[in-house]
C-alpha cells in the first residue's frame, strides 16, 4: 500500500526510479525528502496547483509509514484506512527508513557511478533427427 500511495503522488514508478540525490528508488527519494522536511516535493507536476497540502503530506507520511524496514512498525491495513480518513492534525507516528534503503545525500555533491551491464544470450538450436 505504502508504494501505491507513493507512486500516485509522485506519478513515478518505484521500478526503475533514478534520482540525482542517489536514490537507488522511489522510497528512498521520498524518505531523503521526508527528512528534510520536503516531501512536497515528490509531487506529480500534474498535481501541483490541484491539491490539499495537508492531504498529500498525509498520503506521503501513511505511504511512509507502509515501507518502514522492519515489518512490525508497518501499520496493519485497517490502521492506515484509519489514518487516510483522520481530519487535518490528527498525530501520525514518526516513520523509519524504509525497506530497501541505500542511504544517498541530497546534497548537491554530484557523484559519479559507472555502470556496467552486460548481456548475454545462449541460443540453443535443436533439430530432428
Amino acid at each position: 500500500m505504502g508504494v501505491v500511495l507513493l507512486e500516485i503522488v509522485s506519478g513515478k514508478k518505484n521500478r526503475g526510479f533514478r534520482h540525482t540525490d542517489n536514490s537507488d528508488s522511489l522510497l528512498g527519494h521520498a524518505w531523503l525528502l521526508w527528512k528534510e522536511d520536503k516531501a512536497l516535493e515528490l509531487i506529480d507536476e500534474f498535481l501541483k496547483y490541484s491539491f490539499v497540502e495537508w492531504q498529500v503530506k498525509r498520503c506521503i507520511h501513511v505511504g511512509l509509514l507502509c515501507v518502514q524496514k522492519y515489518a512490525e512498525d508497518r501499520p496493519a491495513m485497517s490502521s492506515v484506512l484509519f489514518m487516510l480518513g483522520s481530519e487535518e492534525g490528527a498525530n501520525l507516528p514518526d516513520p523509519k527508513e524504509p525497506g530497501f534503503f541505500m542511504g544517498g545525500s541530497s546534497s548537491n555533491e554530484k557523484t559519479c557511478k559507472a555502470e556496467s551491464i552486460a548481456n548475454t544470450l545462449t541460443i540453443t538450436d535443436l533439430e530432428a533427427r
